[in-house]
């Protein structure tokens, strides 16, 4: 047998991780991540469509307010006591379009760049004609070409 005195080589069991774990290791997150974000943005621009859909329901009653007073609906934000064109969040413009005695839109389009990428959620509205309520929602069009039918991906209920 070996004395004591004589040298072993001696094995040294290293603490923690090598560079080619490490490396696994962060490829593993990334992949994850790459995963999740697409779908916790999707999440973000959900829940921030309800304040498109509060400040145009607010713009709406405000309307009602605005009619019950004057002989036709008002162009006007300041009319409305809307301090700011845009939601409370900054995440959407406020405009009215085609205001006439019986009716008007309210329109909320997305600004930068998370909610003006939503999808066909980009631009919100609210038809009210003859007492009648329709909303739209769209990606690209223009205030004239909004279409209004039941859209519920956008407009939950």
């Amino acid at each position: 047998m070996f004395s004591r005195n004589m040298q072993q080589p001696c094995r040294r069991y290293r603490r923690g991780f090598t560079l080619v774990e490490l490396i696994i290791a962060m490829v593993i997150g990334a992949i994850l991540i790459a995963l999740a974000l697409p779908s916790f943005l999707g999440s973000i621009r959900k829940g921030r469509r309800s304040e498109a859909m509060s400040a145009l329901t607010t713009m709406q009653q405000e309307q009602e307010r605005w009619r019950s007073n004057n002989a036709a609906y008002t162009a006007n934000l300041s009319d409305l006591r809307v301090t700011t064109p845009t939601s409370p969040g900054r995440y959407y413009a406020l405009s009215i379009a085609n205001n006439t005695a019986v009716g008007y839109e309210v329109i909320a389009s997305g600004l930068g760049t998370s909610q003006a990428s939503d999808g066909n959620c980009a631009k919100l509205a609210i038809k009210v004609d003859r007492g009648a309520i329709t909303y739209a929602a769209c990606k690209d069009c223009a205030d004239a070409s909004l279409v209004y039918a039941a859209n519920s991906q956008c407009w939950a209920r």
